[in-house]
């Protein structure tokens, strides 16, 4: 540059000053692994059930999850958090999770997804709480994030249900099979 003046790149970093680093860490590490395996999981179901008849529902939800996924990778940049290193676990469960569930039929991937969409809304309320008793105003922005993907996952929980989920056989027992895993992906995504 003429004058000798120093070029600097636009940088996507967040300032990190004032934020509760070990908070804002959990909080995009392990939505970043939910959202990776919800695509994995959508990526199973539309492999088996992709050319029947709920195959662009499916599409529909797991376009979102895409969308979701994008967002967080950004994230994890901007606020320099590392994946976690289940990554490639999270890679083949969520695929078997989400064909195993399919193999069921249609209302065997829409009980995945009820439980799943269930668990994760509940996941992402929790953060919601604790970002608003940290400082809603510092953390405005990753909160309206968290808040739209939360009514995203909430709508896809009701069309699973509004697509016979609860008609699949064992499905409590399937459910919360589900949500124990998913309580358990949470725990270790936010740790390890």
């Amino acid at each position: 540059p003429a004058g000798g003046a120093s070029l600097r790149l636009c940088s996507t970093r967040v300032a990190q000053e004032g934020i509760n680093k070990p908070v804002i860490d959990r909080i995009i590490r392990v939505d970043h692994a939910g959202e990776y395996g919800a695509n994995r999981i959508y990526a199973g179901q539309m492999a088996v059930l992709g050319r029947s008849s709920v195959g662009p529902i499916i599409q529909q939800m797991w376009n979102q999850e895409k969308d979701h996924l994008k967002k967080f990778n950004e994230l994890m940049v901007a606020y320099r958090v590392r994946p976690t290193v289940l990554l490639p676990f999270w890679n083949v469960a969520g695929f078997v999770l989400g064909a195993g569930s399919a193999l069921l039929g249609r209302k065997g991937a829409m009980a995945c997804t009820v439980a799943v969409e269930e668990s994760i809304s509940e996941h992402y309320n929790n953060q919601i709480r604790t970002l608003v008793e940290e400082d809603p105003e510092k953390y405005k922005e990753l909160l309206q994030v968290i808040k739209q993907f939360r009514d995203d996952e909430q709508e896809h929980h009701d069309i699973g249900l509004e697509h016979d989920a609860e008609a699949t056989p064992a499905y409590s027992v399937l459910k919360t099979a589900i949500q124990l895993g998913c309580k358990a992906a949470i725990f270790l995504s936010e740790r390890i």
